[in-house]
């Protein structure tokens, strides 16, 4: 086998599984492991893995934009698309929670045109700010320590208020989910303890996300993905991801 076949064999499997050992490699191309670690050494430096203690991981992001304001620009078209079908899930007369993300941003300004007759639960500004306004959408707002960064409240004042509450959906927006080690993370602690305590006291919590997260890490893992029901986002995922996703029994929406 060439080593130009070997590698984007190493590259598929990696894509599969998340990572790959060198002796299991060594095994499966019948070469020694000198020969892998090369292959994994000239794969790193490409920027197409990165190398760990007996073997590879796939190569993850994290992009520290920690400011709310500097992401409400980001991927807007596909966020309204996440909102679209997040909104197929309300029916009238339900609670639900919006917490900090640009998307649920967008979920809220689709509740607020359409009127419906629900109660918002947030403790992000910008949502708050959206149903100021006369209409059937009853806001219920969750205080307590402002984080600047966040637009919003989070900490421990603000999960003993969610502690309060039973909410019928969550949409809880992520920096990152990582299906081989079968977590969602976000920047801060605090947001994630925050999100935590909101899925806990949900019937059912939904990730609105794009696909991008699905490569990119935070730096606080707040939950496991099979604490939430499902994934909304904006298009198809890879099959080989989908298939990931509803072994750890997720609705994929």
């Amino acid at each position: 086998m060439l080593q130009q076949e070997r590698h984007q064999q190493i590259l598929a499997k990696l894509e599969m599984e998340g990572q790959v050992k060198v002796k299991d490699l060594s095994h499966d191309f019948q070469v020694s492991e000198d020969c892998i670690r090369k292959d994994l050494k000239i794969l790193e430096k490409a920027k197409q893995l990165k190398r760990i203690h007996g073997g590879a991981m796939q190569l993850r992001t994290n992009l520290h934009t920690l400011y709310v304001h500097e992401r409400k620009n980001v991927r807007v078209a596909e966020k309204k698309k996440i909102a679209d079908k997040a909104i197929k899930l309300i029916k009238p007369g339900m609670v639900i929670f919006l917490d900090i993300s640009t998307v649920t941003l967008e979920i809220a300004k689709l509740i607020y045109q359409k009127n419906m007759n629900v109660t918002v639960v947030t403790n992000m500004i910008d949502i708050m700010k959206i149903f100021t306004s006369d209409g059937m959408t009853q806001l219920i707002f969750i205080g307590g320590k402002l984080n600047r960064a966040k637009d919003g409240f989070i900490g421990l004042l603000t999960i003993e208020q969610l502690r309060q509450y039973k909410f019928d959906l969550a949409f809880i927006g992520v920096v990152g989910i990582d299906i081989y080690h079968k977590n969602v993370s976000t920047y801060d602690g605090d947001d994630g303890l925050t999100k935590k305590q909101a899925v806990f006291c949900s019937r059912k919590s939904y990730i609105v996300a794009e696909k991008t997260k699905l490569e990119l890490d935070g730096n606080y893992v707040f939950a496991d993905v099979e604490e939430f029901d499902g994934l909304i986002c904006e298009d198809q995922l890879e099959e080989t991801v989908a298939d990931k996703l509803k072994k750890m029994e997720l609705e994929i929406i």
